[in-house]
């Protein structure tokens, strides 16, 4: 796909018509705070991947049993994390039913998504998951945990649906964002299929989750670091939805089978925004 030029960059991405900052205080301490949190959570990371992970590895005799305990450990470390962002104000989490999340599994997650923190979120629910990323994250002081925990889509796709069935095969679900991308603030990304051809190989179902809340402004792709909801802090709403099976797809030759199950993927969570924003009463409206 070309690169987008800078008059379609700023026709997907301004915010123009986000509402005038109100108080100018809370936004300066909300574009503070969540620096220091972005901050707080790289060195995170760089402590997990060089003092954590190997004392777990240590202490695990197989490989898979290294994989439960460091993403128990990842989730439970993402809880605090976002326990300290919500005693920041900085971003608050409104989940029905959370306990539901602890009992999903050997599914492929998909999702909506608005922000950096989508996958966090995501984990932190659901402790037993991982999550495909890009590969450029390897090169930033996130690299240590990315390569130990998740999945990269660097390697081959024969490679990412091998590992993907392992996985899923062992009990562990794993999240994937079907637009490949954080969602812009005007329009729409593709949604791509390699969501569903993985689902499909796996032989897993679907598991939908909506992100709604507040506009995510500030965590936004292509957003200013310095920035920030300009009336409210981030609200993040978590709507687990109904479960899409493959069953009906296993029958088709592989991209009609693809092809249909990503257009459903998009139909179940553009239909999930629509609804969700047709009554959400917050002060500005969260791109999806």
């Amino acid at each position: 796909m070309a690169e987008l030029t800078k008059k379609e960059l700023d026709e997907k991405y301004n915010h123009k018509d986000m509402p005038k900052i109100e108080n100018y205080l809370f936004n300066f301490c909300g574009c503070f705070m969540k620096i220091f949190a972005i901050t707080v959570f790289g060195v995170g990371a760089v402590i997990l991947a060089v003092f954590v992970f190997p004392f777990i590895r240590l202490f695990t005799l197989r490989r898979k049993d290294f994989g439960v305990v460091a993403r128990a450990y990842v989730s439970h470390t993402f809880r605090v994390f976002l326990g300290f962002l919500n005693l920041l104000h900085v971003s608050i989490k409104k989940v029905d039913n959370p306990e539901e999340y602890k009992n999903i599994h050997s599914k492929i997650i998909i999702a909506n998504h608005p922000s950096l923190l989508d996958f966090v979120y995501i984990m932190s629910l659901v402790p037993n998951s991982t999550c495909i990323v890009r590969g450029g994250l390897t090169k930033t002081p996130l690299r240590g945990v990315i390569k130990q925990a998740y999945i990269t889509n660097t390697t081959t796709f024969e490679d990412m649906c091998l590992e993907c069935k392992k996985l899923t095969d062992m009990g562990c679900n794993v999240i994937i964002f079907p637009e490949g991308t954080r969602t812009p603030r005007h329009g729409k990304n593709n949604y791509k299929k390699g969501a569903a051809r993985i689902a499909l190989y796996c032989g897993c179902d679907v598991q939908p989750v909506f992100i709604g809340g507040s506009d995510k402004y500030g965590l936004g792709k292509h957003d200013p670091l310095w920035s920030y909801n300009h009336v409210e802090p981030y609200l993040y709403d978590f709507k687990k939805l109904p479960v899409i099976s493959i069953d009906e797809y296993k029958d088709l030759s592989e991209p009609i089978a693809a092809k249909r199950l990503t257009d459903k993927m998009e139909e179940v969570l553009k239909s999930a925004g629509d609804d969700y924003y047709t009554n959400y009463s917050g002060k500005s409206r969260n791109n999806y």
